[in-house]
């Protein structure tokens, strides 16, 4: 008796885990979007020489926005920013995102880019489930690269596979890029991430321009 009492509470914790987890991760996932909101602001560049290179970035918690604003104010780059709704923050969007994680196909929204311009394009994702986010996947496979250096980064609390970096450079390539490149940062797990600065300055230490 004794046994099947300490079985059915270890049950009942276990349940109450599984509530409490999406409503934990989803309040940091909120905290996070408010204190990146305010950093690097801008969504465009004011300086006066020639734009060479393009951040083009999908962000849900605000982690890769904050990267890629970083980026394109060193870089004096275009800014763009992918937009959808599916994963919104929240207990939904974060449903969704977890349930579409692995997949290469996602509905977004798409600013109007002119590539010809650009000599570099930056691609800013987060790493769901070991991949990039689907937004991502789906630009690429809607675009040109045609003679491009192409370098997407992430931003991830955990890790990666290659398989899904081997995948997305090869679809890059397939859309006409001369190259491709990884750079990244791992922020660390949920609740003990790198502050913003700190993950700005590791991803600056290892920068690759």
């Amino acid at each position: 008796m004794l046994k099947r009492r300490h079985v059915g509470m270890g049950i009942a914790v276990g349940l109450t885990a599984l509530a409490i987890t999406p409503m934990v991760v989803t309040g940091i996932e909120r905290l996070q979007a408010r204190e990146t909101a305010g950093l690097l602001p801008q969504e465009g560049t004011t300086a006066n020489s020639p734009q060479r290179s393009a951040v083009v970035f999908f962000s849900r918690s605000g982690n890769t926005a904050l990267l890629a604003r970083y980026l394109a104010r060193r870089l004096n780059a275009g800014l763009y920013r992918l937009e959808a709704q599916d994963y919104a923050l929240g207990l939904l969007g974060w449903a969704n995102a977890l349930r579409d994680a692995q997949d290469h196909e996602a509905d977004i929204s798409t600013p109007e880019i002119d590539f010809s311009v650009y000599e570099t394009i930056y691609l800013g994702s987060p790493i769901w489930m070991f991949s990039p986010a689907p937004p991502i996947w789906q630009f690429v496979a809607s675009q040109r690269f045609d003679g491009k250096r192409v370098v997407l980064f992430n931003t991830f609390n955990s890790r990666f596979k290659a398989e899904f970096m081997e995948q997305f450079q090869l679809l890059v390539l397939q859309r006409g890029a001369r190259s491709f490149e990884h750079q990244f940062v791992r922020r660390g797990r949920m609740g003990w991430q790198l502050p913003p600065q700190a993950m700005l300055d590791a991803f600056n230490a290892s920068w690759r321009a």
